[in-house]
């Protein structure tokens, strides 16, 4: 995480309250808006149900302490305000302590499509909803402790199954695909993508061939991993990952279902 990013977040006041601005607030309202049209039928019962229960501001951004006070009354998770960028050391440090990292900035109306680098809109509604979640939950904050714990080459491996369920996974259910990843939440054009479309590959997760698979940022992704349950995840957490984690670095990576970055 070392490359700089052109948002700064903002610091919250002495009362804890962060002061958007005017055409803050309609971003967060025009981003919530669309995708609010676009999950329904398509986004998991468990984040819906989140939704609910957090009950975000739709005209205005949410304060911390909003999302913090049903987080903790159904969790024991909270929010942390941090920097746009923050080390791989503090996130997991943030993760293994029930706090999930949020920064406090919001995309500007010129990457309103897509944004690189996640923002407190991708964080609040792609994340927070399912972080309401006890599987969800005990998951994220296993793969903190775990990832703590990791040596830098270990997190490397690690990041693969945060991406392929956190942020880009999908549940298979008797009604369809259903999302729970965030990354695909706070994304109109994944989400339907993810449900839709006949162009991805969607395999069952086993947590050792998630560890193997590349992935880009920047793309839209060519392989989802599912599982039937969100309380699949509470299997997942109870495994030996580091053991696969070392079992992935010795059958090394599968290879790549996309161009490199510079031939893209």
């Amino acid at each position: 995480m070392g490359k700089q990013s052109q948002y700064v977040s903002k610091q919250p006041d002495e009362n804890g309250i962060i002061h958007w601005s005017d055409e803050e607030n309609q971003i967060w309202k025009d981003l919530v808006e669309r995708q609010l049209e676009c999950i329904p039928g398509k986004a998991c019962d468990e984040y819906m149900k989140g939704l609910e229960l957090l009950d975000l501001p739709k005209d205005r951004l949410p304060q911390m302490h909003e999302v913090n006070d049903v987080l903790e009354r159904e969790t024991g998770w909270q929010m942390a305000a941090v920097p746009a960028l923050i080390p791989f050391d503090e996130f997991f440090r943030l993760l293994a302590n029930k706090q999930f990292p949020v920064a406090t900035f919001i995309r500007t109306q010129e990457e309103f499509d897509y944004l690189q680098e996640p923002d407190i809109f991708h964080e609040i509604f792609g994340h927070c909803p399912l972080l309401t979640n006890p599987a969800f939950a005990h998951f994220t904050h296993q793969y903190g402790k775990l990832g703590y714990a990791a040596t830098p080459k270990e997190r490397v491996y690690l990041a693969r199954l945060y991406w392929f369920t956190v942020e880009f996974g999908l549940l298979k259910t008797e009604e369809g695909i259903r999302i729970y990843g965030g990354g695909i939440l706070s994304s109109p054009a994944e989400t339907e993508y993810a449900v839709n479309s006949d162009t991805p590959e969607r395999k069952p997760l086993k947590a050792l061939d998630a560890l193997r698979t590349p992935y880009r940022i920047d793309i839209i992704q060519p392989i989802y991993y599912t599982i039937e349950s969100v309380d699949e995840l509470f299997q997942i957490s109870d495994m030996d990952i580091m053991a696969l984690v070392h079992e992935a670095m010795e059958l090394g990576l599968f290879e790549p279902k996309f161009p490199p970055k510079d031939a893209a």
